[in-house]
């Protein structure tokens, strides 16, 4: 059994070259193929009350679990608030985004329906300043 706790992850702090201030979040993605998964992988992230993840697009259809704080959750050309024990499904290549709305922590789990997840951003993610970063395996792209 693989099983990881989110409490204990050495989460990465991210944020978009064009929007340091508020375009930041703390992420990891423990669960892929580089730990042996075949089929799957698991994102989790935390935003700060005022910050947002950025826009981007992921290859693989994304279910989201917020686990803790409200948000506004951007697909495509759809909006809307998301909270704690909610799920939102994010079809692949779709663009989307997560903005922390609340003034607690947003924590969320998203689970991929591939091993590798390659995510395309609009801009140059930091501290990494490359257009093909690795997040673990999972590669992200500006």
């Amino acid at each position: 059994m693989l099983a990881m706790s989110t409490n204990d992850l050495a989460l990465n702090e991210i944020w978009l070259s064009s929007d340091p201030e508020n375009a930041r979040l703390r992420v990891d993605f423990p669960i892929n193929n580089s730990v042996g998964t075949e089929s799957t992988a698991v994102v989790y992230f935390e935003i700060e009350p005022g910050d947002y993840l950025p826009t981007h697009t992921d290859s693989a259809e994304e279910i989201l679990y917020i686990v803790q704080g409200t948000a506004r959750a951007t697909v495509g050309d759809e909006e809307g608030i998301v909270r704690a024990g909610d799920l939102a499904v994010i079809p692949a290549l779709v663009p989307h985004g997560v903005a922390n709305v609340g003034e607690d922590t947003v924590k969320v789990v998203g689970f991929f329906s591939d091993s590798y997840i390659s995510s395309v951003f609009e801009a140059p993610l930091q501290p990494i300043n490359s257009a093909n970063p690795e997040m673990g395996t999972a590669r992200v792209e500006a």
